[in-house]
């Protein structure tokens, strides 16, 4: 056996290529176009392929290396002797004639019924039917998935080759198949597309004189990988299409690659069709082109093949005079998501990454409708307000498996408490929060309600503290209107208030509520004291409505019966301060001469710092404190 030097091959041109991974050790045994190592450009990545098969001998580089295109990588002991010669390689299939008698084939009448057959699969044999796209009687366009196939690398689309009408399907899902095997009969027209036949590629549209000429665009370097698949056609005859224009995708076993245009202009013929094989050179269309020179006539229709397999060919080139190579050819990473080749021209179309929609298909393919959802369900949370992806564009928290740490139970989140969730997120994300502390002495206000107790009891209500706090906070408003705004949705006026309406926060079984007290500066403390009790039994009832929790100026939310010494309230918008209630403690406070007793009542203020400044906020706060310690002030 020999030993044969693997050199790196073209790579576009590109100079001192990163290596960044070793596929093969010393003493593995490689097939002919087994991934030796992976280099990387500052555009792409791309696998170098064993030109040998045998036992690896030496590896002439390491990761980290750089390379470029004839350094040596890789000795291998080649099977059978030398392996392969660069000629060898190089001569290309397409010169042969061999696939022309299909398209001379004469298309069947449009009316008539005509067996499906699973088309060449390259080679691959009794291949899983993992779906079935159509069912009997559906109508159908040429290009139309019918079934879709799964060998150990890959999934494929069998398109419709053309258009009609189901009439039966003989396949069902996890049945095996191979090249020839009939798929199912259909109505409609030709099989073929009859433009492949020589006879039609000379009525090909003659180039403008003087102004145009017809070219053939070739497959660029592919980083040197043969007989790549292709997957997808996006181009027609007759397109008009720009320089950079997707025209067709390829697909190895590794990856799947976007063709480009290399310039602008028509399509006068699509010389490939889905399933082919292509390499570097061969044809993949005809282009009518804008050229500044007088155009040279036609070619000749046997000419075309040996146009497609000319050595010029191989290094197509923009309008810019630039290389179409391997290097600016998007490369797109697919062996990560399981879809076929239709869905992901649909994701492409609209912008959807894959990785992020999950899979409905079998084995979790992802299909067309799973990309639609996805996107649906995206525009309804756009539109009903919600967050998507833990709110404007911040990364989703990641999923934990809980689980596997000990017993848990999933409990499904009520209407409430999602509702309360989604408005948490968005007041949190959309208001610049400050918060500011301070303690009301509430010593005499304690004692003048507890005085008034006995008729509280004769008159049938319940005088808690929030009464006082209500009357207070409408004092505090009326006193410092900076505080009773919104902002307007424009973001360039703001919206003051001439009511005075006071949301309070309810803990109910159903989750927390905020009713709101109307007209609070113009009640009473027993009218406010009646209203509380009401519009807590009502939420505790679940008998609130909407219009029972809108209109609000500002929300007291109290967790005085619960303890602590303090927490950060969130504003609840359109409104832009809330005020937090913890519970009251005797405290010692100096009175310039001692140290005196004195019920102390922790108070936070939050606010939202686009509507209310620090000035301001520092006059409520002491206005607040001075008329809850002494209650005779509102009489002011």
């Amino acid at each position: 056996m020999a030993i044969e030097s693997i050199k790196v091959p073209d790579i576009g041109g590109s100079e001192n290529v990163d290596v960044i991974e070793i596929s093969v050790a010393v003493g593995d045994t490689v097939a002919i176009d087994d991934s030796l190592l992976v280099l990387e450009t500052d555009k792409a990545s791309m696998e170098i392929p064993s030109t040998v098969a045998g036992k690896v001998t030496a590896i002439k580089v390491k990761e980290g290396d750089k390379v470029s295109e004839g350094d040596v990588i890789f000795e291998v002991e080649a099977e059978g002797g030398a392996g392969a010669s660069d000629s060898d390689k190089e001569e290309p299939a397409k010169n042969e004639p061999a696939p022309e008698p299909e398209s001379k084939a004469a298309p069947a009448a449009a009316s008539a019924e005509q067996d499906i057959t699973i088309p060449d699969l390259g080679g691959s044999e009794n291949v899983d039917v993992i779906e079935i796209c159509v069912a009997v009687g559906d109508e159908v366009s040429e290009g139309d998935s019918l079934v879709v196939l799964e060998t150990d690398k890959a999934s494929l689309e069998i398109p419709a080759p053309a258009s009609g009408k189901i009439v039966s399907i003989d396949l069902k899902e996890g049945d095996k198949v191979s090249q020839g095997d009939k798929l199912g009969v259909m109505t409609g027209g030709a099989t073929e597309a009859p433009a492949e036949t020589p006879a039609e590629s000379s009525a090909a549209p003659a180039p403008a004189s003087g102004s145009s000429s017809v070219e053939v665009i070739p497959v660029p370097d592919i980083g040197g990988s043969e007989g790549a698949a292709v997957i997808e056609i996006s181009i027609s005859a007759g397109d008009e299409i720009d320089e950079g224009d997707t025209l067709i995708v390829l697909e190895t076993d590794k990856a799947s690659m976007e063709i480009p245009a290399p310039s602008a202009g028509k399509v006068v013929k699509v010389s490939v069709k889905e399933g082919d094989k292509l390499s570097q050179g061969d044809a993949i269309c005809e282009m009518e082109v804008e050229s500044a020179a007088p155009a040279a006539p036609a070619p000749k229709a046997e000419s075309a093949p040996q146009a497609a397999s000319a050595p010029a060919a191989s290094t197509a080139t923009t309008s810019s005079g630039s290389p179409v190579t391997a290097d600016n050819v998007e490369v797109v990473n697919s062996s990560d998501v399981y879809a076929g080749p239709a869905v992901r021209k649909l994701a492409r179309q609209l912008g959807v990454d894959l990785k992020k929609v999950k899979g409905s298909g079998p084995r979790s393919r992802v299909n067309k409708d799973d990309v639609r959802d996805y996107v649906k369900n995206i525009v309804a949370d756009s539109q009903s307000g919600k967050s998507t992806a833990g709110g404007s564009g911040i990364p989703a928290i990641p999923a934990v498996d809980f689980a596997k740490f000990g017993e848990i139970e999933t409990v499904k989140m009520s209407k409430i408490k999602k509702l309360t969730a989604d408005n948490m997120v968005r007041n949190w994300l959309n208001i610049p929060h400050v918060t500011q502390w301070d303690d009301a002495d509430i010593t005499e206000l304690e004692a003048f309600r507890k005085g008034l107790k006995a008729e509280a009891e004769k008159r049938g209500s319940k005088l808690t503290p929030l009464p006082f706090l209500l009357k207070a906070c409408a004092a505090a408003l009326v006193a410092e209107p900076s505080f009773n705004v919104s902002m307007h949705h424009d973001g360039e006026h703001i919206v003051q208030k001439k009511y005075v309406h006071i949301g309070v926060a309810v803990d109910t079984p159903n989750g927390l509520m905020v009713p709101v007290i109307r007209d609070v500066d113009k009640k009473g403390l027993w009218e406010l004291a009646d209203d509380f009790s009401a519009i807590v039994k009502k939420a505790r009832d679940g008998k609130l409505t909407a219009a029972d929790m809108q209109g609000g100026c500002f929300t007291i939310s109290s967790l005085g019966a619960m303890g602590g010494n303090g927490f950060t309230p969130i504003v609840n918008a359109p409104e832009v301060a809330i005020l937090g209630v913890s519970k009251a403690q005797m405290k010692p406070v100096w009175n310039g001469s001692e140290f005196i007793p004195r019920n102390m009542l922790p108070l936070a203020l939050s606010y939202d710092h686009r509507a209310i400044n620090g000035a301001d906020a520092g006059r409520f706060f002491t206005y607040l404190t001075a008329v809850v310690a002494d209650v005779r002030r509102l009489l002011l």
